[in-house]
């Protein structure tokens, strides 16, 4: 089974795919989507939406896990994580592609054991795992991200969550039909 992870950020998007053997995972790629910092929102969300999208067809991942939002000390950059966030799952919802969101907590501990990890933790772990050197700390997440994503693939992120997220998968669709 493929699965994507996702760690989203408007200036850089992060993303891993690995895919699950016989319980035995396999680094499939990594790498980061860069926006250009003096470029309207609009345009760089669109830049993030067209690349995730390219990403998503070329490896047709089962799964999509995608780090919960946590909101920051800086209004305005909670805010355009959030954007970056709503892109991803857009992607997600447009290719009717299941969605794990998770917290960071959770996802530090299930790769370095402890909740409380910094990136250079994470990122050693992410090479004893899969050994492989990710692209960045920011790949390195998202395969954190992807590697969480399969150890928790059969648990429901909790059944409002789930059926919130099919709801607005659902509403996303809609309205994406409605455009053509």
């Amino acid at each position: 089974m493929k699965i994507l992870g996702i760690d989203p950020g408007l200036r850089h998007t992060g993303w891993g795919v690995i895919n699950t053997v016989s319980n035995k995972l396999e680094y499939l790629d990594d790498g980061t989507i860069n926006t250009i910092t003096n470029t309207y929102d609009g345009d760089r969300l669109l830049f993030i939406f067209q690349k995730l999208e390219k990403i998503v067809k070329r490896f047709q991942p089962a799964i999509i896990g995608i780090e919960r939002t946590f909101v920051g000390e800086g209004n305005l950059s909670s805010l355009k994580l959030g954007m970056s966030r709503g892109i991803c799952l857009l992607v997600a919802a447009k290719a009717e592609i299941q969605i794990k969101e998770l917290a960071p907590k959770l996802i530090k501990k299930s790769v370095t054991g402890s909740g409380n990890a910094d990136k250079y933790q994470v990122n050693s772990m992410i090479k004893k795992l899969l050994g492989i050197t990710p692209v960045n700390n920011d790949s390195a997440d998202a395969l954190a991200i992807a590697i969480t994503a399969n150890n928790y693939k059969d648990l429901n992120n909790n059944d409002n969550n789930n059926n919130s997220n099919n709801n607005l998968n659902k509403a996303i669709k809609r309205a994406l039909l409605n455009q053509r």
